[in-house]
C-alpha cells in the first residue's frame, strides 16, 4: 500500500546485584517512603498493578531527582489506572495480547553477558543491549566532536543532560506498554548530535534477548525494557540501525522497547529497523518521533520474528516543509501475528508524507495487521506467474521468486548495504523454511 499525501493547512554498567529501593508510586512521594500509598478507587486491573510492583521491586536504587526516576514515577502513576488492553479496545481489536498476559511475567535483573565473548564487531559505532541492559559500547572513538553515544547515567555534560531530559516522558499518546517500559527501563541510552553535525557512519543499536523460557510447557516470560532517546539538533544528520535478535529460535520472552527521536529544524534521520526474534516471543515496540520544520525522517522496517510482534509508530510534524517516509515489510509464518499501528500527524503547511506497507502471510495460521484496523492481504498475480512459466521457469520457482520480490521493494530501501544484505538473507531463509514445512 503506497500513498503520497501533500498537506497544506562515561559509560557505566548497572550493578548486577539487586539493591532494595522503596517503592515510589508518584512523583510526590519521597524516595525514603516505605509505606505504599492507597490505590485510587478507579483502578480496575490487579494484573497490571502486580506487574508494576514486581518491576519496581527489581530496580536498583537511583537518585530521586534523576530523569530516569522521574520517568519511573510518572509511568508508575499512569499504570495505576491503566487496564490490560483487550479486543474491546479499538487499537487492539485485531490483536490478541493474552499470550503475554497468561504467562508468568518476570522482570530481568541480571543480564547474561556470556555472548559478548563471541560478539561480532560490525565496525560501526554501536550500543549493545542484553535483555534491556546497555552493556557495551563499540567503535565510538571516531565520532565527530560534540556527539554523545552512551548511557544517560554516564553522561557528564549537564547541558546535554538538560537538553535530552526535556523530551523524556513527555509523550502523551502512549499505551500500557509504553508506561511499562517507562517504569522498567534499567537506564536510558542516548544518541545526541549537535547542530550542523553530520555523522557519516550509522549508529548501530543491537538488542539481544538471552534469558527466556524453553519448551512448550513453559509459563515463564522474562520481560526486558530497553529505552533509547535520539536527539538531533538543527541541521544535524545521523543514521540509526535497530536490530533485535534472540539467542535461541524457540525461546519464550517479551521484549518491550521504546525509541524516542527528536529531529531538529532542518535535521535528517535515516532509521533502519530489523526484527528477527524468536517465533515464540512477544515483541512490542514504540517509536515516537517529533519533527521540527524543514526536517526529514525516513523509516525502513523489515520484521520477521515474534509470535506476537507489534510496532506502534507515532510521528508528529511540528512545522512546515517537513518530510516523513515510512517503508515497512512484514513476513508472517506459522502462528505469528505481525502488527503495524502507525499514526502520522501533519498539522502544518507543505507537510509531506509517503508510506509503503507490504506484508506476506506465508501460512494459513499467520496474521498480518496494518494500523490496527486494516488487514492487508496479497496474492500473486496470474499474469506474473504466466510470464515466468512462458520462459521455462517452473511454477514453484516462479512463486518463490515473486514472493521474495514482493517484499524486496521495501528491503531495497534500507539505507545501509550490510543491513540490506542481512534482511535479504533473513527473509529468504524464513520463506524457505516455510516452504519445507508445507511440503
Amino acid at each position: 500500500m503506497a500513498a503520497t499525501l501533500p498537506f497544506t493547512p562515561s559509560f557505566t554498567t548497572p550493578p548486577l546485584t539487586k539493591v532494595f529501593k522503596p517503592k515510589s508510586k508518584s512523583s510526590r512521594v519521597q524516595a525514603t517512603a516505605t509505606v505504599p500509598q492507597p490505590l485510587p478507587i478507579n483502578f480496575t486491573d490487579p494484573l497490571v498493578l502486580q506487574l508494576a510492583e514486581s518491576i519496581e521491586d527489581s530496580h536498583f536504587s537511583i537518585s530521586s531527582s534523576s530523569p530516569l526516576q522521574k520517568l519511573r514515577d510518572t509511568s508508575s502513576e499512569t499504570l495505576l489506572s491503566t487496564p490490560w488492553p483487550t479486543k474491546r479496545n479499538e487499537a487492539f481489536r485485531y490483536v490478541d495480547t493474552s499470550f503475554i498476559k497468561k504467562n508468568q511475567i518476570t522482570p530481568i535483573t541480571n543480564p547474561d553477558l556470556s555472548l559478548l565473548d563471541d560478539l561480532e564487531d560490525t565496525q560501526l559505532p554501536s550500543l549493545v543491549f542484553v535483555d534491556g541492559f546497555l552493556v557495551k559500547l563499540q567503535n565510538l572513538d571516531d565520532l565527530p566532536n560534540g556527539v554523545y553515544v552512551g548511557s544517560l547515567s554516564g553522561l557528564s555534560d549537564e547541558r546535554i543532560v538538560k537538553r535530552v531530559s526535556e523530551y523524556i516522558g513527555g509523550f502523551e499518546y502512549g499505551d500500557m506498554f509504553w508506561s511499562i517500559n517507562g517504569l522498567g527501563a534499567p537506564d536510558l541510552a542516548v544518541v545526541y548530535v549537535p547542530e550542523w553535525c553530520k555523522v557519516e557512519n550509522p549508529i548501530h543499536l543491537k538488542y539481544f534477548s538471552v534469558e527466556g523460557g524453553s519448551g512448550e510447557g513453559s509459563k515463564n516470560l522474562p520481560v526486558s525494557n530497553p529505552r533509547v532517546v535520539v536527539v538531533v539538533e538543527r541541521g544535524g544528520e545521523v543514521g540509526i540501525i535497530e536490530e533485535f535478535v534472540g539467542k535461541e529460535e524457540n525461546q519464550f520472552y517479551w521484549t518491550n522497547s521504546v525509541l524516542e527521536v527528536v529531529v531538529g529544524e532542518g535535521a535528517k534521520v535515516k532509521h533502519s529497523y530489523l526484527q528477527s526474534q524468536s517465533v515464540k516471543a512477544a515483541h512490542v515496540k514504540w517509536t515516537s518521533v517529533r519533527q521540527e520544520l524543514h526536517s526529514t525522517y525516513e523509516l525502513v522496517e523489515v520484521s520477521t520474528g515474534g509470535k506476537l510482534s507489534r510496532h506502534n509508530a507515532h510521528i508528529q510534524q511540528l512545522g512546515p516543509d517537513t518530510a516523513t517516509e515510512l517503508s515497512t515489510f512484514h513476513l508472517t509464518t506459522c502462528d505469528q501475528t505481525q502488527d503495524l499501528h502507525s499514526k502520522i500527524v501533519l498539522d502544518h503547511p507543505r507537510g509531506y508524507c509517503r508510506q509503503l506497507h507490504k506484508c506476506i502471510v506465508a501460512h494459513s495460521s499467520g496474521q498480518a495487521v496494518f494500523d490496527g484496523n486494516i488487514q492487508v492481504n496479497s496474492d500473486l498475480e496470474e499474469s506474473q506467474l504466466f510470464y515466468f512459466q512462458s520462459r521455462g521457469v517452473g511454477l514453484k520457482t516462479a512463486k518463490q521468486a515473486l514472493t521474495f520480490a514482493f517484499g524486496a521493494e521495501v528491503i531495497e530501501r534500507l539505507h545501509f548495504p550490510s543491513v540490506k544484505e542481512l534482511a535479504r538473507s533473513t527473509v529468504k531463509d524464513k520463506l524457505e523454511s516455510t516452504r519445507v514445512q508445507s511440503t
